[in-house]
């Protein structure tokens, strides 16, 4: 594959070929021919001693259709690279004559064409001739793209192939109205393939030794999976210190592990379940309290179970499932101040799992809601100001990350709200 410099070695190859075959064109202009590679507003048209001159630009970068979905997806789920795909681009030039003389122009411009036509596509070894006779510059570059200096073109998997691409009168006219410069006779080109490629470590597995072939009369699939995620309250969103159960199929085995992410960890947290006898369920418990240095924080969770499923020899793993971990305020704690002067009323209350400085807090005391403003550590208490609220009993609420904090009892014959979320606003 090419590098970095991939683009700037194509033009000094085809700038190559045509200063060597233009050496015919000298006699039939009875001057020299000079070959270029810059856009048409660098060229100095009011100069008495220019002679005739060829030039190639640059003028657009396309991405190739055939090779723009090679060896993707490049990352796994973890985001872990897998393939280095490569950068697929068609470069589409102007090929554009000068000359003060009659008719000049028309004689390059023709023997510009015909030197393309024959050459249609670029060998290897015209290549590396080209980039030794005119090594690129790539002091440009940062010191890690400037290696190797032929941009390693002539050693990419695909042939570089010249092929004329017209461009209409209206395509034409926007070109060179873009560069602002006087039109002159032109035809366009387009080089295909370029193939730029990084060289970043990627994954390679390892090849596979035997596959097993399994039949069930069954319409589930024969691998662990999980459909619902259940909390003691039937909501689906959990507090610390309890019982997740999964129902799924194929849930039993042995080695079971519970993986659990959340966006503001750098690695999910494990929790072993040993062995499970029942296909259909699965459970585990959550830490009661958040252990020393490994927080919890509140909100959306993906979990995945790992186990190996009983008759088989290797683990497997589930599809995903997300879990709310919900904030527990400490309403009982809770210190509730008014100020005379403007009524407002401020709240300051404990709340586990600890806020991190990330999240997004909010405090709600009946209807009324108020916004917590942003920590610098991770938080067991927040306060939060509100506008003049009616004295009296009200209901806390906190969300964290749009978690709720549980309000109602439906452990009864009829649902409630809990008592250990009142509180009196002063």
């Amino acid at each position: 594959m090419s590098t970095a410099l991939a683009l700037g070695a194509v033009s000094a190859v085809l700038r190559n070929v045509l200063d060597n075959g233009l050496i015919d064109a000298a006699p039939a202009l009875e001057s020299s021919v000079k070959v270029s590679v810059k856009a048409p507003d660098l060229i100095k048209l009011d100069d008495p001693q220019a002679g005739p001159q060829l030039n190639l630009f640059l003028h657009r970068v396309s991405a190739n259709p055939g090779w723009r979905n090679a060896d993707l997806p490049s990352r796994d789920a973890r985001g872990a690279r897998t393939t280095n795909p490569p950068l697929a681009l068609d470069l589409h030039y102007l090929l554009t004559a000068y000359g003060r003389e009659d008719l000049h122009a028309e004689i390059l411009l023709g023997y510009g064409m015909q030197l393309l036509h024959e050459r249609s596509f670029l060998d290897r070894a015209a290549i590396r001739r080209a980039l030794a006779s005119m090594p690129l510059d790539p002091t440009v570059l940062p010191a890690a793209f400037r290696n190797p200096p032929n941009a390693g073109l002539a050693e990419q998997f695909e042939t570089l192939k010249i092929t004329l691409d017209p461009l209409g009168v209206d395509e034409m006219s926007k070109v060179w109205s873009a560069v602002q410069a006087h039109y002159r006779p032109s035809a366009a080109y387009q080089v295909s393939v370029v193939l730029i490629e990084a060289n970043r470590p990627a994954a390679d597995p390892l090849p596979v030794l035997t596959r097993g072939v399994a039949v069930t009369r069954s319409l589930e699939a024969p691998f662990p999976a999980i459909e619902s995620v259940a909390t003691p309250d039937g909501t689906g969103i959990a507090e610390l210190g309890e019982t997740v159960t999964l129902h799924g199929h194929h849930l039993a085995g042995t080695g079971v592990s519970v993986r659990l992410a959340h966006r503001l960890l750098t690695a999910p947290y494990e929790i072993a379940v040993a062995s499970n006898s029942d296909p259909a369920r699965l459970s585990f418990a959550l830490p009661s309290a958040e252990p020393a240095g490994q927080p919890w924080p509140s909100g959306s969770w993906s979990l995945a179970v790992t186990l190996t499923p009983d008759g088989a020899t290797s683990p497997r793993t589930t599809n995903s499932a997300a879990l709310m971990l919900a904030p527990v305020p400490d309403a009982g704690g809770a210190t509730l101040t008014r100020d005379t002067a403007t009524g407002h009323v401020k709240i300051t209350v404990g709340v586990a799992p600890r806020v991190l400085p990330e999240q997004e807090v909010t405090v709600a005391l009946n209807s009324a809601e108020a916004t917590v403003g942003p920590a610098e550590n991770p938080a067991a208490q927040v306060e939060a100001e509100f506008a003049d609220i009616p004295a009296g009993a009200a209901w806390l609420r906190l969300r964290v990350d749009g978690a709720r904090s549980r309000l109602i009892d439906d452990t009864g014959t009829v649902p409630v709200f809990r008592a250990d979320r009142r509180v009196t606003v002063p």
